[in-house]
């Protein structure tokens, strides 16, 4: 039992990692400028890829094993990763960047639903007050800096529920699939970079980083959260307890929204602060189970 409890605890760090890693987002996409959505997911992807090569080879993997999966693992893999960043950007473009992030922002949500019919978790009351607070919180941090549902957007709305979806079922039938090493992400991470470097060069123009601090920026991204993240969160959705990962992980547009606000790229609001209050109890109540062992 303290084995399994210990494990589980691992996992759950890792996932706190993710989530904190997605935190500074935000503010290392403004840092890098202006560059192509999908130019940008298949530079910092290659940058996520080549971590998990370097990762596997240096425990002994033979780089061609981490290509030996079987092809429902590739289709969850790269259909998790590429699937939902091509929606993003998609909902992006059709709808207004704030409404769009909001509708997105239901997978953690999701995530806590899914969990019982897909992973046969057992879900209580906490798990599912518990996310509704995150989400609440989030509406409020959204709606505080101006998000309004008005206008003709609702094909953007639909990709962007896609989007949560797409990341939600990604994440819980992960856990169909803990046998499959976190080394198969490295494969994904390259696949989903092929697959952005095509419609780059399909539907966008090439805009390279103009100064320094933006090169430092898409590689810190490649590094974090289009990289080390990934490893995390496929270790902790595996391991982990994926009820309490979905409510925690609403502290990610809070610690992105604080972020942005430190580097002075944005202003405080009396929002954010009960956002993070609303997201803080829901954290807790969700993964009571969790404190009390």
């Amino acid at each position: 039992m303290t084995i399994v409890a210990t494990e589980r605890g691992r996992a759950m760090a890792a996932g706190l990692g993710a989530i904190a890693l997605w935190g500074a987002l935000a503010t290392l996409t403004v840092l890098a400028g202006p560059v192509p959505p999908f130019q940008m997911v298949a530079m910092t992807f290659a940058i996520g890829a080549t971590l998990g090569i370097v990762r596997a080879r240096r425990r002994g993997v033979d780089w061609q094993a981490l290509l030996h999966w079987p092809g429902r693992v590739w289709l969850l893999g790269v259909g998790g990763l590429f699937g939902y960043h091509a929606l993003y950007f998609a909902a992006l473009q059709l709808a207004p960047p704030a409404e769009a992030n909001l509708v997105n922002y239901l997978w953690p949500l999701l995530i806590v639903l899914l969990s019982a019919p897909l992973a046969g978790e057992r879900l209580g009351w906490p798990h599912i007050l518990g996310a509704v607070l995150g989400f609440t919180g989030v509406a409020l941090l959204a709606l505080g800096r101006g998000a309004s549902f008005a206008g003709p957007y609702l094909a953007g709305y639909l990709l962007a529920l896609g989007c949560a979806f797409a990341w939600s079922l990604y994440s819980v039938l992960s856990r169909r699939f803990g046998e499959t090493p976190t080394d198969a992400i490295a494969a994904f991470c390259a696949a989903a970079s092929l697959l952005s470097l095509l419609c780059h060069l399909l539907f966008e123009r090439t805009v390279w980083p103009a100064m320094p601090v933006a090169w430092l920026a898409v590689a810190a991204l490649g590094l974090g959260p289009a990289g080390t993240a990934f490893y995390l969160w496929d270790h902790a959705v595996k391991r982990g307890d994926i009820r309490a990962l979905g409510a925690l992980s609403y502290a990610a547009p809070i610690l992105s929204t604080a972020l942005l606000i430190a580097c002075g790229l944005a202003q405080p609001t009396s929002a954010l602060l009960a956002a993070a209050l609303l997201v803080t109890v829901g954290a807790v109540l969700a993964s009571r189970d969790l404190w009390k062992r």
